[in-house]
């Protein structure tokens, strides 16, 4: 890693600077330094990316494409994924902090979604209507919308990226994808397969840079169809007002604060390991995290004192060794962020059960694994996301205080279920507010399942089938079959 990297922006087939000549420097969290530059888009690089979406789609070789060809591509795509899966992994852990043994494994999985999308292409359909005129024949087609602008952010920016590139171009829209200026590479080394898997140019662009101007000019260009943003609350207000200069469709995934609710008949080995890897697995940046957990008074104390062992027990390490557990915490700010919130936590009155501090001789960003048994769930930790490996813990008594609890908080993305009670699941499931709920495990994922939040954690849906009627708009067609000239339209019968 002693080497800068020098990356470029894909835009229409290919690999450029931006327009000014401007970069910024992506800071490894293994090593605090800087590992790569990374261009800095400027509004005419937007445009330019956008302008080549549009041309793409409106009148180059994919728009004359059949949905079968489409496919293809999109098969060759998830081919090379896996490949190179190695490859990727390693630039995203050295980018982001995450533990190779997860990136690769993520890099190679990802590929099962666009195999997934790859056989979904050329299975949208219309219907036709029984309408209640006769001598006509009315049926809808579905048709793309034209460009996405899809905003990942660096968490999971693999997985997120197929999640809304596979539906979209499966469904026939081209893409400019905007990478997190936290960490790009993974991207940009994920572009350079588009080409490889016979993808046209201008149907896959990737741009580089801040909110403003990159961010700003993508999400309230004129050509812009739809916007998928992953990301924080603050950039979707602001995307939602960009949009209104294009009146573009948008869909948001926002993040959540997650509740995992442990019953007292749950099974307690496999309700600790499964909140362990809900709040420590990816050092807790994950959007899903189970940050929240809801444990029932009468096994908190032993559920707990489980938990605090094997948190202690997790391996803080390099995250490119095999026998490291959990890494470093992607940001400077993310860890500041952290540290201010844990500190207020313990003013509050939380009181810290492990962790809550920086690991003995070793700095950078890491973190220790963190569970604080809080009195009173008014503690602002309890509903703050803090994207770090951070559990907050309350009690509960009874099933009607647990769906209290759970739902009292501005997120609703996730939530995860621990008990042995088949009818106890099904009203939990159907009581908590969240876009996804596991019961009996966690953070399970598959390009089957759709994924996305209520409430304070955005709205759409991405993965799935139905993913792919988000990215296309259905048009009515009205045949008149009579043989007979259409009436006088100013007489009426």
């Amino acid at each position: 890693m002693d080497a800068i990297r020098n990356y470029h922006m894909l835009i229409d087939g290919e690999w450029v600077h931006a327009s000014d000549g401007e970069a910024f420097d992506s800071v490894s969290p293994i090593t605090g330094k800087p590992w790569a530059r990374i261009p800095e888009a400027t509004e005419a690089d937007v445009d330019r990316a956008v302008r080549a979406a549009d041309r793409a789609f409106s009148s180059g070789p994919w728009a004359a494409m059949t949905p079968s060809e489409r496919g293809k591509c999109l098969r060759r795509l998830a081919e090379l994924l896996a490949e190179r899966s190695e490859d990727l992994g390693r630039a995203e852990t050295i980018d982001t902090g995450k533990m190779l043994k997860e990136t690769r494994w993520q890099a190679k999985y990802i590929a099962e979604f666009f195999q997934f999308y790859a056989g979904a292409a050329d299975k949208l359909s219309g219907e036709t209507l029984p309408i209640d005129k006769p001598d006509l024949f009315v049926f809808t087609s579905r048709e793309p919308l034209g460009v996405v602008a899809a905003i990942v952010p660096w968490n999971s920016q693999l997985f997120l990226v197929a999640v809304k590139i596979g539906p979209a171009l499966a469904a026939g829209n081209t893409v400019v994808l905007k990478a997190s200026e936290h960490a790009s590479a993974a991207m940009l080394d994920f572009g350079q397969l588009v080409a490889q898997a016979g993808f046209p140019p201008g149907v896959i662009n990737i741009v580089t840079g801040h909110g403003e101007p990159c961010g700003r000019a993508l999400t309230s260009h004129p050509l812009v169809a739809r916007v998928s943003f992953t990301g924080g609350p603050g950039a979707a207000r602001q995307i939602i007002r960009n949009s209104a200069e294009n009146f573009a469709e948008v869909s948001l995934e926002l993040g959540g604060k997650s509740p995992f609710i442990v019953f007292e008949d749950a099974d307690l080995e496999s309700a600790v390991n499964g909140s362990v890897a809900g709040i420590f697995g990816a050092t807790g940046q994950s959007c899903v995290a189970g940050s929240r957990l809801l444990v029932q008074d009468s096994i908190a104390d032993a559920f707990l004192e489980k938990m605090v062992a094997l948190a202690r027990s997790i391996r803080i390490g390099d995250p490119l060794e095999e026998n490291t557990q959990m890494g470093p915490l992607c940001t400077e700010g993310q860890l500041a962020h952290i540290q201010r919130q844990v500190a207020l936590a313990e003013k509050e009155g939380g009181r810290i059960l492990t962790g809550g501090k920086q690991p003995p001789g070793r700095g950078g960003t890491y973190f220790e694994p963190t569970i604080i048994d809080c009195p009173r769930p008014d503690l602002t930790i309890v509903d703050t996301e803090l994207f770090g490996p951070v559990l907050s813990v309350l009690r509960f008594k009874t099933e009607e205080q647990a769906i209290r609890l759970a739902n009292s908080s501005v997120h609703g993305l996730a939530a995860g279920i621990f008990t042995r009670d088949g009818a106890r699941q099904m009203r939990m499931a159907r009581a908590v507010r969240a876009g996804i709920v596991w019961i009996n495990t966690y953070r399970a994922v598959s390009p089957i399942a759709a994924f996305g939040g209520v409430k304070g954690s955005g709205y759409g849906r991405e993965s799935g089938f139905q993913a792919m009627y988000d990215y296309t708009r259905p048009k009515t067609v009205w045949v008149n079959t009579s043989s007979e000239p259409m009436a006088n339209p100013f007489v009426m019968r």
